[in-house]
C-alpha cells in the first residue's frame, strides 16, 4: 500500500495531467518541446547535483551497481536483435524494438525512487543513470545509425558529442567530483540550485504524460508485445538477479531495479524521428509500457524487497 500511495498514485496524476493538458488545454506543441527542454536540461541536472552532493557515497558500490545495471542491459539488447529478425522486423522497425528494450524514462524512475527512498534514493538511482544512460545511447544510436534511414557518417561522429554535452551525465559527474572532494558550495548557490531542482519531477512526469500516444496496428502488437516482456520483465529480472548476487539491499537495490523497470523514455521517439527509426511504432511502445510499468513496477520491488530480506 506504501508503494501504490507514495509511487503509483502521483505518477498516474502526473502523467494524466500532462496528457489531460496536452490534449485539451495546453495544445501548443512548442510549449511542451520547451517545457522538455528546460526540464531535461536545467531542472533534473540540478536535482541530480544537488542528491548526489550530499548523499552518502560511501554506502554505494558502484562496481556492483555498474554491473548490476550494465549487463543485462546488453544481454537484453542481443534479445531483442534477436527478437527482430524473428519477427521479420525491417530496419525502422528492429530500431524501435531495440529502443523499446532498453531505453529508460527518467522521470518515472525519479519519482518512485524520491517517494520510497527520500534523498538517497534520488542520489543512487542519479548514479545508475550514470551508468544506463551513456550505454543505452551508444547501443540505440549505433543500431539507428547502422539501420535506421539516414547518414550514418554524420551521426555516429554525433553520437559521441551527444554523449560528452548529455547533462544528465555531466551533472552526475559533477555531483560525485563535490561529494568526494569534501566541496562544499556557498549558501546561496546551493539554495538557488535546490529551488531550480524542485520542479524536476512534477515537469518531468506531466512531459511524460504529454507525449504519450497509443495509435498502432495489427502488426505492431507483436513487436510492443516483445518489447514489453523484454524491457518490463526480463531486464529487471537480470538485473535484480546479479545485484542479489553481490548481497546489495537498501537504496542501492531499489535503485537498480528501478533504472531497469522504468518504460521507455517518449525521447525514443523523437530520435527515431531524427534517425530514420520507426516513429509509430516508437510512439506506439513507448505508451503501453507506460501504463504496464504502474502495474510491474510495485510488483518487482515487492519481489526484490522478499528476495532481499
Amino acid at each position: 500500500m506504501d508503494v501504490i500511495t507514495a509511487g503509483i498514485a502521483p505518477i498516474i496524476l502526473l502523467l494524466g495531467g500532462g496528457l489531460i493538458l496536452r490534449r485539451r488545454v495546453l495544445t501548443d506543441v512548442g510549449f511542451w518541446s520547451g517545457l522538455s527542454w528546460v526540464s531535461y536540461w536545467v531542472f533534473t541536472p540540478a536535482l541530480f547535483l544537488t542528491s548526489i552532493g550530499g548523499a552518502d557515497l560511501t554506502a554505494v558500490a558502484a562496481g556492483p551497481l555498474a554491473l548490476s545495471v550494465g549487463i543485462p542491459t546488453l544481454v537484453v539488447a542481443a534479445l531483442s536483435f534477436g527478437a527482430a529478425l524473428l519477427t521479420r522486423a525491417d530496419g525502422p522497425q528492429l530500431t524501435s524494438l531495440i529502443q523499446g528494450s532498453i531505453r529508460i524514462n527518467t522521470y518515472v524512475g525519479l519519482v518512485f525512487a524520491s517517494a520510497l527512498q527520500g534523498r538517497e534514493g534520488v542520489a543512487t538511482f542519479a548514479l545508475a543513470s550514470a551508468v544506463v544512460v551513456p550505454l543505452v545511447n551508444v547501443i540505440c544510436v549505433t543500431t539507428l545509425s547502422l539501420f535506421g534511414q539516414h547518414d550514418t557518417e554524420r551521426r555516429s561522429f554525433a553520437l559521441w558529442r551527444d554523449l560528452a554535452s548529455n547533462p544528465l551525465i555531466l551533472s552526475c559527474l559533477a555531483g560525485v567530483a563535490l561529494n568526494l572532494g569534501g566541496i562544499a558550495m556557498p549558501s546561496l548557490l546551493q539554495t538557488t540550485i535546490e529551488m531550480i531542482a524542485a520542479p524536476a519531477l512534477v515537469v518531468g512526469t506531466m512531459v511524460a504524460g504529454a507525449a504519450l500516444r497509443f495509435t498502432f496496428r495489427l502488426r505492431d502488437l507483436i513487436d510492443v508485445g516483445a518489447a514489453a516482456v523484454l524491457k518490463l520483465v526480463v531486464l529487471p529480472l537480470a538485473a535484480l538477479s546479479i545485484a542479489l548476487a553481490f548481497g546489495i539491499t537498501g537504496a542501492t537495490l531499489t535503485s537498480i531495479i528501478l533504472i531497469t523497470a522504468v518504460p521507455t523514455a517518449p525521447s525514443a521517439t523523437v530520435l527515431a524521428s531524427r534517425m530514420g527509426g520507426d516513429t509509430r511504432l516508437m510512439a506506439a511502445i513507448t505508451g503501453v509500457q507506460t501504463v504496464l510499468a504502474i502495474v510491474t513496477i510495485p510488483l518487482l520491488l515487492l519481489l526484490a524487497g522478499t528476495l532481499s530480506a
